[in-house]
């Protein structure tokens, strides 16, 4: 049998390590180092219990004999099931943690604006917010799509979409669509038959790779390249005296991370309208002249916010 008091100390030793990694899951972002000594020792701990249990079993089993033991056990479940219910004061203070955890992103509707975070890297954590105008409505929100397209204009990576995306956001799924359907292709070529074909592109662009990290935080710097934040909105049956539907309105701004801004402003690019091109349907932006109104009124400002790590130049 091992020694009782090599069995405490250990309980000990293990608990503060809880507590520690516990804390620090908490108030740090996320960090899988910290969640794998969490983890690992939390094992450890339960059988160092076991151990303390079975050296302890006597004393233990008097102890549950004893009057309130189902109460204590009651208000432990309770506890738990309200935590797991998370009414507003357990979101009050799981809001104080900057622990995102492991996703890559997150999306929030207000009664008055809608927030997107994207964080690509623990370096590099983009937030763009935006605020509804005076047709916004929280309860009947507008279809979005959020996106991510190189100087060429090519459709890089699509972040979020909420709504009726493929009716009410036509050049965001042409876009996605057109994107997936050039990937599928790359990747069935050879490599000889994927340089052949870039050897012979009279404009290449800048980065063809298909991972956003490329853009966003390419690993060589060589490959450092402008891209695009684009979003698409639209809400449906908001006819005027022009029609009985207006068009979705799409805004974007262009991210350098070589002349690196905090904040930017989204500028409107204008409304997608499609045209046959050698018999296959292109959609393209035109100017969003008078026949949009209330259109313009969804949206108030979008507004893109990149923090980026001092030591990180540009991803």
């Amino acid at each position: 049998m091992v020694k009782r008091h090599w069995i405490s100390l250990l309980i000990a030793m293990l608990f503060a390590t809880l507590a520690v990694t516990g804390i620090m899951g908490f108030f740090l972002p996320f960090n899988l180092r910290t969640v794998s000594v969490h983890s690992l020792v939390g094992f450890l701990f339960i059988a160092a219990i076991g151990l303390h249990v079975k050296n302890n079993f006597r004393q233990l089993r008097n102890y549950f004999s004893k009057p309130g033991v189902l109460v204590l056990l009651l208000f432990v479940a309770g506890l738990i099931a309200f935590i797991l219910w998370q009414p507003q004061p357990v979101r009050s203070i799981l809001g104080l943690s900057r622990n995102l955890g492991p996703e890559l992103d997150r999306f929030e509707l207000t009664d008055s604006r809608m927030i997107y975070q994207y964080t690509p890297d623990p370096r590099y954590k983009m937030q763009l917010e935006v605020m509804g105008g005076p047709a916004f409505d929280p309860n009947d929100p507008p279809s979005l799509a959020i996106w991510l397209e190189n100087r060429s204009g090519y459709h890089i990576k699509s972040l979020h979409q909420h709504g009726d995306t493929e009716t009410a956001l036509p050049y965001w799924h042409y876009k996605r669509s057109e994107f997936l359907k050039h990937k599928e292709r790359h990747e069935s070529m050879t490599e000889a038959e994927r340089q052949a074909e870039l050897d012979a592109m009279t404009s290449a662009t800048e980065n063809d790779s298909f991972d956003p990290a490329d853009y966003i935080i390419p690993d060589d710097p060589e490959r450092e390249a402008p891209f695009r934040v684009m979003i698409e909105i639209n809400t449906l049956n908001d006819g005027n005296d022009f029609g009985p539907d207006q068009p979705s309105l799409v805004f974007e701004v262009e991210v350098d991370n070589r002349d690196p801004r905090t904040f930017q402003v989204l500028e409107i690019v204008g409304y997608p309208k499609m045209e046959l091109e050698d018999g296959e349907p292109e959609w393209s932006l035109h100017y969003a002249d008078e026949t949009i109104t209330t259109a313009h009124d969804l949206l108030d400002s979008a507004l893109l916010r990149i923090e980026r790590e001092p030591s990180v130049k540009g991803p």
